[in-house]
């Protein structure tokens, strides 16, 4: 009986199966020998994420000391740094000392500065929040103004470990596309987006839930106390500890190499990027900004998300303001992380086309239809609330209005960087997409500053006495005017809401953005690659 070939026939088959099984060693000794530097450029993502969730908890903690909403919106420039890294970018990149490495040069100052930073805060942000004459056992409205928080200094400080951390960000994308072999780069945006969202989450609905004295008392005590866990200051001076000691063991114990690597006997060379210069950097720059294609774009980012402003800026707020716990709004973030990794994996399936901004044009009456819902919440919510209880089937409609929410934001996303992917032009496509993404975050960033800075202006309030009566020329509009008013027995009465004007008005420019924005937008999709083509080769060869 002549014995049966496998399907390919013979020795050809056979080699085929040694060649593939050949190919999926090779893999897995690719990623054995990096998975050090994978579990680093975890941790230094991860590292990222701390100061940008506390970043974003730092305003519910405001919120809750009773600052005026024309503060939240100073606070609010600490997110800036972010969307304007690309201005010193080019000079992380090219500047730098030989012997100490091109990217630990601004990685190690960066992280130890940041934990500087942290150390600093930790001993003085419960004063600069106001929480020394609270610590005291006095009541809030027969507090000095020493108790009241120092929301410029704040901002300040925050906007530098913002800026540090910008820098940081620069220098670890830069160091991932070495540090790597080639054929593991494609880990590299994965380390990205699980560290970043991984720290993220430590800094913001951890540190919130673990502060939170009800939250610890209900789910994690058997012995009620009057704090949380952890304090605001305590949780910076661990993770100040933390970047200071792993930048110290970063700085001596990982070399950064342009050499060749050897595991397993596989030899590979790994060489940093050309440096093209920090000037012809600029350069590029500017010849980019000046394509007709880009201008066109350039007006439609940072006009696009004026309409959604009231919503993303200040619902959380209103709600806090309304009732609801802190700590409860960020632990409704949990839920949603399965569906924020799901929607882009299901929306990128129809961005792949030709026209990837039909999605985003299609999201956006949605989007602004969840303003006017948001408002609606917000409005309902303190008659929902009894004796200062949430019920359960309130916590389900928000979560299940926040996943309608996540859908229209991340239709849009998607959809806007297929879009930059599409038109970048290839010969600088790292510069190119740099650029389109700084553009879009500062889309983000004015309107949001903006939409907070206008409540108070919007909001018409009066101080009430006992016997019904105002006291004229006090309109708590600020700290001080609500003690005043505490003072003389008056209750501060809101009249409008400037919050609700705000929803109304940017619903209606978002619909009036969209019937300009919609021929614009169609316009860009249907050029041709040509049109956003640097027409000046030569300076980038």
């Amino acid at each position: 009986m002549m014995p049966r070939r496998r399907a390919g026939g013979g020795d050809e088959g056979q080699g085929l199966l040694l060649d593939e099984e050949r190919s999926n060693g090779e893999g897995i000794r690719n990623e054995r020998s990096d998975a050090g530097n994978i579990a680093l450029l975890f941790f230094l993502y991860l590292l990222q994420g701390i100061p940008l969730g506390l970043t974003s908890a730092i305003p519910m903690v405001l919120q809750n000391r009773g600052v005026s909403y024309k503060q939240q919106a100073e606070f609010s420039f600490v997110y800036w740094p972010f969307s304007l890294k690309l201005l010193w970018a080019p000079i992380v990149d090219s500047c730098y000392s030989p012997k100490f490495g091109r990217r630990k040069t601004w990685l190690i100052p960066s992280q130890y500065l940041l934990g500087v930073f942290m150390w600093f805060l930790s001993h003085n942000v419960d004063s600069w929040l106001g929480e020394a004459h609270v610590k005291d056992g006095m009541d809030f409205s027969e507090s000095k103004e020493s108790s009241q928080p120092n929301v410029i200094l704040l901002t300040f400080i925050f906007f530098c470990l913002n800026f540090l951390t910008a820098t940081q960000d620069i220098a670890v994308d830069g160091w991932a596309l070495t540090m790597l072999k080639r054929s593991n780069v494609g880990h590299a945006s994965t380390c990205n987006s699980v560290g970043q969202t991984s720290g993220y989450f430590l800094g913001y609905v951890v540190f919130m839930a673990l502060e939170s004295a009800d939250f610890c008392n209900n789910y994690l005590r058997s012995t009620p106390s009057p704090k949380g866990i952890v304090t605001l200051s305590s949780f910076l001076y661990f993770w100040g500890l933390v970047f200071i000691v792993t930048t110290t063991l970063v700085w001596i114990g990982k070399k950064e190499v342009n050499s060749r690597s050897t595991f397993d006997g596989v030899t590979e060379t790994r060489t940093e990027p050309p440096n093209i210069g920090v000037g012809q950097t600029y350069s590029l720059l500017w010849d980019i900004i000046h394509l007709p294609a880009i201008k066109s774009t350039i007006l439609i980012l940072l006009t696009c998300k004026v309409g959604f402003s009231a919503c993303d800026a200040v619902t959380s707020l209103k709600l806090m303001d309304a009732g609801i716990p802190k700590e409860e709004l960020a632990m409704l973030a949990v839920p949603l992380v399965p569906l924020q990794i799901v929607l882009p994996l299901v929306i990128s399936k129809y961005t792949s086309g030709p026209r990837p901004m039909d999605i985003y044009l299609k999201a956006i009456p949605y989007r602004l239809s969840f303003g006017l819902i948001a408002a609606f919440i917000v409005w309902i919510t303190p008659s929902l609330i009894r004796n200062g209880s949430v019920p359960f089937y309130y916590y389900i409609l928000l979560l299940a209005s926040y996943s309608f929410h996540q859908v229209t934001v991340y239709s849009m996303f998607v959809a806007v960087m297929a879009f930059f992917a599409r038109v970048s032009d290839p010969a600088v496509g790292g510069t190119y997409m740099t650029l389109l993404n700084t553009l879009s975050n500062l889309g983000g960033n004015w309107p949001t500053t903006l939409a907070l800075w206008m409540v108070d202006s919007l909001t018409w309030k009066a101080c009430r006495l006992p016997d019904g009566s105002s006291i004229v020329g006090v309109d708590c509009s600020s700290i001080e005017e609500v003690a005043l008013c505490e003072r003389s027995s008056g209750v501060c009465t809101t009249l409008i809401d400037g919050y609700y004007i705000e929803s109304f008005v940017c619903t209606v420019v978002g619909l009036l953005w969209l019937l300009w924005g919609r021929p614009v937008i169609n316009s860009l999709q249907s050029k041709d690659h040509s049109a956003w083509q640097v027409v000046d080769r030569s300076r980038i060869n």
